[in-house]
């Protein structure tokens, strides 16, 4: 039986005030000033809130924008876009589906190799789960993932 993801109002409650303010206010933190924006080991990143799988390291690369940027979320449908038109510009905001987390910006240009997309994500909206503990954590169907990278496959 699939994992039924929700917004965890326990996981609300104990998020860090940076996380608040990017998952549930929609705000940006820094560039360059993140967790996860020059994090290279293999794993899974699932939103802090439902716990919803968003990305996955191999689809992750060096943007140069000082945020964790990916080529693809690792399960399409656990990401919402929606118009952003904060700012004085209209953006491609993205947000998990089942959690409702604000966790960055879509934009076009990224890799044109892997589609051309820049999922542009605030680490504060994401929990790593290392690639070793996929399974403990109940995301042992991602490890595929992991070893059709290995092989040259993409999904």
């Amino acid at each position: 039986m699939p994992h039924q993801y929700h917004k965890d109002p326990e996981a609300v409650a104990g998020l860090s005030p940076a996380q608040y303010r990017v998952t549930q206010e929609s705000a940006t933190e820094p560039a360059f000033r993140n967790e996860f924006w020059d994090k290279k080991e293999p794993g899974l990143y699932v939103d802090v809130v439902s716990g919803e799988p968003l990305f996955a390291s191999v689809d992750k690369y060096d943007s140069g924008s000082g945020w964790p940027s990916f080529t693809v979320p690792v399960e399409r449908g656990n990401v919402v876009e929606n118009t952003d038109a904060s700012h004085g510009m209209v953006r491609t905001e993205v947000r998990s589906k089942h959690g409702d987390s604000h966790l960055g910006h879509v934009f076009d240009d990224g890799p044109a190799a892997a589609g051309g997309l820049r999922y542009c994500i605030n680490s504060a909206a994401l929990r790593f789960v290392p690639l070793d503990d996929l399974e403990r954590e109940g995301y042992g169907e991602f490890r595929k993932l992991f070893d059709d990278a290995d092989e040259g496959v993409r999904r």
